[in-house]
């Protein structure tokens, strides 16, 4: 005689799994740029440039030449995240069983490191995005946060703030990256940059991460020089590779521009991003309210973002 099990349902032993949290690519534009610490609302980038005047003759008496000092502001956003979670919801769910303590006092719960990880790489992420997409003055997408300044994107849109000349003259830099022209648009943006800049150590192209792999898939398929793709890393959670041929120029995959054709180019330090404490991206608060019979967590930072000398950056002024 054979079971008859169709009385039973399915075994799932819910309590033996593990909790998986969502894989994020948190991006931190912040390992490249440079950081202004200490600012709560507003502060300026001083500048200063000097020019010599040389003069011919034997003797020289009249002084000449100049010191030019200037400020450009960098305007921190505030961003607060703020959330509350009532552990009471899942003492009659598996979760309960699994990661709540003995008792009627649900106060902790076990897996509250993977919960906040998340956290703390999702909030990274989010940060990533507003430091190239915030738009001043304008709400940022999917937040009630009001940009108090420009995001990179911004700052690197218009004849206002971007030296094109050659790039869009030629329709070489100004259209999208394709993998079989990809270092021939690069190389053109390259010439278009102020000629300053060009040994720069910190040289870097900006692109998003679908430009990225563009430009990867075309310099192999190329084999350009020899091209490596074994070169390709990945810091503080950001594609980087070498731009073949050139020593002091590499190429960065950004989250914040993932959506973007978008290419941009300049010394990456000549950028700074604005923080009231750069620990803010990483710290939060979490606490257990009595009142509310909940676990609270308040997660705070600013951000804001401007260029020293905007003259120094080439665009393609793609979307």
């Amino acid at each position: 005689m054979s079971f008859n099990v169709a009385a039973l349902a399915d075994y799932n032993s819910q309590v033996t799994g593990p909790i998986i949290a969502d894989i994020t690519y948190k991006g931190n534009t912040t390992e490249y740029m440079s950081i202004a610490e200490g600012i709560k609302f507003q502060e300026p980038l001083n500048l200063v440039s000097t020019s010599p005047y040389f003069q011919g003759g034997d003797a020289v008496t009249n002084p000449s030449g100049s010191a030019v000092f200037s400020q450009r502001n960098i305007t921190v956003s505030k961003r607060t995240a703020f959330d509350q979670w009532n552990l009471q919801l899942l003492t009659d769910k598996y979760l309960g069983k699994m990661a709540l303590p003995e008792g009627s006092y649900e106060e902790t719960f076990a897996i509250m490191d993977v919960m906040t990880s998340e956290l703390v790489k999702k909030a990274q992420q989010d940060g990533d995005d507003f430091i190239w997409n915030a738009v001043e003055g304008a709400v940022f997408p999917g937040t009630t946060v009001t940009a108090a300044g420009p995001g990179l994107k911004e700052l690197t849109s218009g004849s206002t703030f971007i030296a094109d000349g050659g790039v869009a003259a030629t329709g070489v830099g100004a259209t999208a990256i394709v993998g079989s022209t990809a270092y021939e648009q690069l190389t053109a943006m390259l010439a278009d940059a102020d000629a300053n800049i060009l040994d720069a150590e910190d040289l870097s192209f900006f692109v998003g991460t679908k430009v990225f792999q563009r430009i990867v898939n075309g310099l192999t398929t190329q084999n350009l020089f020899h091209f490596d793709p074994t070169t390709v890393t990945a810091r503080g959670g950001m594609y980087e590779v070498p731009l073949p041929g050139y020593p002091n120029v590499k190429i960065v995959g950004v989250y914040g521009l993932r959506n973007s054709e978008r290419v941009i180019l300049g010394p990456s330090s000549d950028c700074y991003v604005g923080v009231d404490l750069l620990s803010d991206t990483e710290n939060f608060k979490l606490w257990y309210d009595e009142n509310t019979d909940t676990i609270r967590y308040r997660l705070r930072n600013k951000i804001g973002t401007q260029l020293a000398h905007p003259a120094y950056w080439v665009s393609n002024q793609l979307a």
